[in-house]
């Protein structure tokens, strides 16, 4: 009686021209024209994080009796650090390369489809990465949602501005940007430059700025949120600073416009707290 379901045949095998090799750590060494320059603090921050899973396989071409890294050489320093230079690490290995096509091998190696910030949080979410989660359970308790879709009410797609924000100044600073944003302009003001803004607003005047009083003045802005980033263009055509400091400092001159008594202190630390 025949095989109802036969073991299928092995198909054609993909062979790479590179071998799994085994290289000693001290033999790795890196060509000056065919590599990218080497950063130490990149180093030193594998190294404080070592994890050797993530190690990889870097790509190497023997030649001339040396291994010449075309790609992982900051894991291959790291490692070198952690363990010794007589260890052996396990290496994609090509064999009489030229440094010209070392080059063109590290550029074809790199030619990826880079991971969006979006992909992070999301993978970070359901890996329970403590501030991916935290990040979410935020955004969820202002009624809110993150999300790809721009046309989703109370959506927000700036996630990382999101994580700018809460490792600035903490949870409680993202969680109360969010609820004047949301309660000042709805969703339109749910985007990257205006989360930055008010969160530097609510980071640095913290106990003086009383949160009713910042949502009533940003929400009779005229124009909106439109009419907030607009004074935020002018001041950063006026002072030539990043855009997200604009944002606080228009949103400060919001706050003050019309207010009897004690003013917030000016965003520029050169101005008063009178002006």
């Amino acid at each position: 009686m025949s095989d109802a379901n036969p073991t299928p045949k092995p198909g054609p095998k993909i062979e790479r021209v590179a071998r799994l090799r085994w290289i000693p750590l001290s033999r790795i060494t890196v060509s000056d024209l065919a590599q990218r320059e080497i950063k130490p603090s990149r180093v030193d921050y594998l190294v404080a994080h070592f994890d050797h899973e993530q190690l990889g396989t870097p790509v190497v071409n023997e030649r001339n009796g040396k291994f010449f890294v075309i790609d992982g050489q900051h894991r291959a320093a790291a490692a070198r650090e952690v363990y010794g230079p007589d260890h052996q690490i396990q290496c994609w290995a090509y064999v009489g390369l030229t440094e010209a096509e070392e080059a063109e091998k590290f550029l074809q190696i790199n030619d990826v489809l880079s991971v969006s910030a979006m992909d992070k949080y999301e993978i970070g979410v359901e890996a329970g990465r403590e501030i991916e989660c935290d990040i979410d359970r935020i955004v969820r308790a202002c009624g809110l949602i993150v999300t790809r879709q721009s046309s989703v009410e109370g959506g927000i797609g700036a996630v990382g501005t999101l994580r700018r924000v809460y490792t600035r100044a903490g949870a409680h600073v993202l969680g109360r940007t969010l609820r004047i944003i949301d309660a000042a302009y709805g969703t339109p003001g749910l985007d990257a430059a205006v989360i930055d803004g008010i969160g530097y607003l609510c980071g640095r005047y913290n106990g003086e700025l009383q949160d009713e009083h910042a949502v009533v003045k940003l929400r009779n802005v005229r124009g909106g949120v439109s009419g907030l980033l607009g004074k935020a263009a002018l001041i950063k055509e006026r002072t030539r600073q990043p855009f997200n400091q604009c944002v606080a400092a228009a949103a400060v001159e919001v706050i003050n416009s019309g207010r009897g008594g004690k003013k917030l202190a000016g965003w520029w630390r050169e101005e008063s707290a009178a002006s």
